[in-house]
């Protein structure tokens, strides 16, 4: 069973958070909001290059995530354009990020958390930047 590729992750959230995820993943991220199955629970499909990246589920009424628990998610990345605009729309949001540099490959990376917590990283192919 050879691995294709990446298809998509899924976080999970009661809907209120889902709604602001939904928001967040779309505005600031860049994210496009898209077509979902007509599954029975709730939720978003949002798209990068026409594929469905990442997956929001609203999550069952009794359905809870253990702070202090071990799950190991850091964090999700995107391959993005354009940083110069992406740091500004970050900036004029109040969002703070750290910016690094990828050692020989200097591909520029721009670290932050979404609204629940979980870790977003931007790569930029930009030489020499």
């Amino acid at each position: 069973m050879p691995v294709l590729g990446f298809s998509h992750y899924n976080l999970r959230a009661p809907r209120p958070l889902l709604d602001t995820l939904r928001d967040f993943y779309v505005d600031i991220v860049g994210l496009e909001a898209g077509d979902r199955p007509p599954f029975r629970s709730f939720g978003y499909w949002l798209y990068a290059g026409g594929q469905a990246v990442l997956h929001l589920s609203e999550a069952g009424p009794d359905e809870r995530r253990e702070p202090g628990s071990t799950h190991t998610f850091d964090h999700a990345a995107f391959r993005c354009s354009d940083r110069a605009a992406t740091e500004r729309r970050l900036a004029a949001r109040g969002i703070a990020f750290e910016r690094a540099e990828v050692p020989a490959t200097h591909q520029v990376q721009l670290f932050f958390t979404d609204p629940a917590g979980n870790g977003v990283e931007l790569n930029f192919d930009e030489p020499g930047a």
